[in-house]
């Protein structure tokens, strides 16, 4: 085999190994303590009135179901306003029970939750949050909540 070859060869194989190198993701590792915290982190930002806060949990590529509105909520000005009119009622969710998965930079949480308000009234709700790791935190990237179904 010629120089030429050989080296033309080593090229294709670096060109190879370096495409797929630049391919592999590296995988966050996360225990389901640390994503049940992110709910956690969600419902304090709740706590403090701002609207802002909630929203900074959410990638900017995101989607927001509501419960109290029927307009899916895409940007961050559309969450923005949700937040704002929800959070006159001083919301404060529990956790009632809970499924988590964990997966390579992704993860969902969803169960079932309750909302208290400021004025002593409660819903009981669906939920579910995906979140993806950013390289720098883990953000909300699909939020649906939706109250109970009404048993008969």
């Amino acid at each position: 085999m010629s120089y030429l070859r050989v080296a033309v060869l080593a090229a294709v194989l670096v060109a190879v190994s370096q495409s797929a190198y630049a391919r592999t993701e590296v995988c966050r590792a996360a225990s389901e303590k640390e994503i049940a915290a992110l709910f956690d982190r969600w419902n304090a930002s709740l706590k403090t009135g701002d609207p802002k806060k909630v929203v900074a949990n959410y990638a900017a590529r995101s989607i927001l179901l509501p419960t109290v509105s029927n307009k899916p909520r895409l940007t961050a000005a559309e969450k923005e306003d949700y937040f704002e009119h929800f959070l006159h009622s001083k919301p404060v969710g529990t956790i009632d029970s809970r499924s988590i998965e964990i997966d390579c930079n992704t993860a969902v949480d969803a169960g079932l939750y309750t909302f208290a308000f400021g004025d002593g009234s409660t819903v009981h709700a669906r939920y579910t949050f995906t979140y993806k790791w950013n390289g720098k935190q883990w953000l909300i990237t699909s939020h649906h909540s939706s109250a109970m179904p009404e048993r008969s």
